[in-house]
């Protein structure tokens, strides 16, 4: 019977994690192509900004209204205030990769608000302080309505 050897054990998984990880790298580095910075920069994914609003911003927007329209019982429904406001916020995020031709300092400014007031709702409702969450619930829809007076001609209002 052959007896393995401690050291050529040890050799052999370690050359077999390096011939793994050679492997990996130069099929991640082809699955990148070969300006992998670019490719890692945000892109719409649906450059139709209603469309975008409509399946990304309007069924968040639709359970949130309706979870937060009064203080939450349980930690279940603070769990669900929680997730819809951390969407929205970082939905401000991907409202930046949807600059448009013109006023987009407008349109950052607006976005980078979603992102802030989201944020700090998101926090209030980790906090489960339903006053704070409710005011900047309010302060972020404010802002919403302000972006869609300038950008949709005043179209798609939305209510607290």
């Amino acid at each position: 019977m052959h007896r393995i050897n401690r050291k050529s054990l040890f050799g052999s998984i370690v050359l077999l994690g390096l011939g793994t990880a050679l492997v990996w790298s130069q099929s991640t580095q082809s699955l990148a192509g070969p300006d992998s910075k670019k490719s890692q920069a945000g892109v719409p994914v649906e450059p139709d900004m209603h469309e975008f609003m409509e399946y990304v911003f309007q069924p968040t927007y639709k359970r949130l209204k309706q979870s937060i329209a009064t203080e939450p019982e349980n930690r279940k429904a603070w769990k669900s205030i929680k997730s819809d406001a951390l969407i929205l916020a970082e939905g401000g995020n991907l409202l930046l990769l949807h600059e448009p031709k013109d006023n987009g300092t407008s349109w950052n400014t607006h976005s980078v608000n979603v992102r802030k007031e989201g944020g700090l709702l998101y926090k209030a409702a980790k906090a489960s302080d339903f006053k704070v969450a409710r005011k900047h619930y309010e302060a972020m829809l404010k802002n919403c309505n302000a972006c869609h007076q300038d950008f949709a001609d005043g179209e798609h209002q939305l209510a607290p």
